[in-house]
C-alpha cells in the first residue's frame, strides 16, 4: 500500500469492511471475513478480498452476492431450539433450521453461536453482527449453562473432575461450574456451566467420565433464561435483558478488559411467538 492508499484509508468517516458487512446484519464479523475471502463482496463495482479494506458505507456501493446491502434496525431474540433442527443459515439439504421459524421477518436474521443439531434449548438471534462477535468471542467467554441427562450414577469424583477440568485432544478445559440435579441408578442430571465454546465440550467432557449424554439443554446464557418458552417458540429479548447480556459480555472474566460501544437498544413492541415444533415438522418434512 502506497502513501496515497495509506491517507485514504484512514480517511474520517471509513470503517472496515467486515465491520460494516456486520452492522448491516449480513452476519457475524468472523462469518463476514469468510465471505470477503470468498470473492462475494464487491464494492463500487470491484470484487474486494483483502480484509484490512476500509470503506465508507454511506458513499459507497457495497454489494454481498450481487445484493445491496441495507441498513436495517437491529433486533435480538430468544429462541428455544428443538431437537433435529440446525443452526446454519446455509443449505439444508431439506432440515428445519432455526431461522425457519422466523417466517415472516423481513430482518436477515442468523443464531448467536451454534447448538448442535442433537442438543436443544436457548439461542439468541439477531441481525446485528458486532453484537454476535461479542457474545461468541472467545476472550468475552459469556458463561452459557447446559442442562445434562446421562446414563449412570454420576460420581462426586466425576463431577470433582467436572469443576476443576478435563483433558480433552485440544487440552485441559477451563474450571466449570457443575451441579447435580437428581441421580438414579441408571440415569443422572448435572447442570454444568462454562465459558468456553470447544466443539461438543459437555458432551465429550462427560463422555471422558464415562458418563454418555441422552440429553442436551441449554438452560441459560449469562442470566438469561426462560422456562416457560417451549421448544421451537421465540420472543424478543428486553431492554434489560440486552444490557445485562453486554455487561457481562464485557466484564471480563480473564485478560484485559475491551471498550466497545453497546448496541443500540431498539423496543421491538411485539411479542409474537414462533412456529411450535408440531406444526413446523410437518413443513419441514415436505422440503
Amino acid at each position: 500500500m502506497d502513501n496515497k492508499e495509506k491517507r485514504a484509508a484512514n480517511k474520517p468517516g471509513l470503517e472496515r469492511l467486515q465491520k460494516v458487512l456486520a452492522h448491516a446484519g449480513i452476519d457475524s464479523r468472523r462469518k463476514c471475513e469468510d465471505i470477503i475471502l470468498e470473492g462475494r463482496v464487491t464494492v463500487d463495482g470491484k470484487t474486494v478480498t483483502e480484509l484490512g479494506t476500509k470503506v465508507d458505507s454511506k458513499r459507497q456501493d457495497i454489494k454481498v452476492d450481487g445484493q445491496p446491502i441495507r441498513t436495517e434496525q437491529h433486533v435480538y431474540f430468544l429462541f428455544n431450539k428443538p431437537r433435529d433442527v440446525l443452526s446454519t443459515n446455509g443449505a439444508s439439504a431439506g432440515r428445519l433450521r432455526i431461522v425457519d421459524f422466523f417466517r415472516g421477518r423481513h430482518e436477515r436474521l442468523f443464531p448467536v453461536g451454534r447448538l448442535d443439531v442433537d442438543s436443544e434449548g436457548l439461542i439468541v438471534v439477531t441481525n446485528d453482527g458486532e453484537f454476535a462477535n461479542r457474545l461468541t468471542h472467545p476472550r468475552y467467554e459469556v458463561p452459557k449453562t447446559y442442562r445434562a441427562t446421562v446414563k449412570g450414577r454420576i460420581t462426586e469424583k466425576a463431577v470433582a473432575k467436572l469443576r476443576s477440568g478435563i483433558f480433552l485432544s485440544e487440552g485441559k478445559t477451563a474450571r466449570a461450574h457443575a451441579t447435580v440435579v437428581r441421580r438414579t441408578t441408571n440415569e443422572s442430571v448435572v447442570d454444568i456451566t462454562i465459558r468456553e465454546g470447544r466443539n461438543r465440550q459437555v458432551r465429550r467432557m462427560l463422555a471422558n467420565q464415562g458418563f454418555p449424554i441422552t440429553r442436551l439443554q441449554r438452560i441459560a446464557i449469562g442470566d438469561l433464561k426462560d422456562s416457560r418458552l417451549s421448544p421451537g417458540e421465540w420472543r424478543p429479548l428486553t431492554e434489560g435483558e440486552l444490557k445485562t447480556l453486554v455487561s457481562t459480555a464485557l466484564s471480563q472474566p480473564r485478560g484485559r478488559p475491551v471498550r466497545r460501544k453497546r448496541p443500540s437498544i431498539q423496543s421491538q413492541g411485539h411479542t409474537t411467538r414462533g412456529l411450535r415444533r408440531s406444526t413446523t415438522g410437518k413443513r419441514g418434512a415436505k422440503r
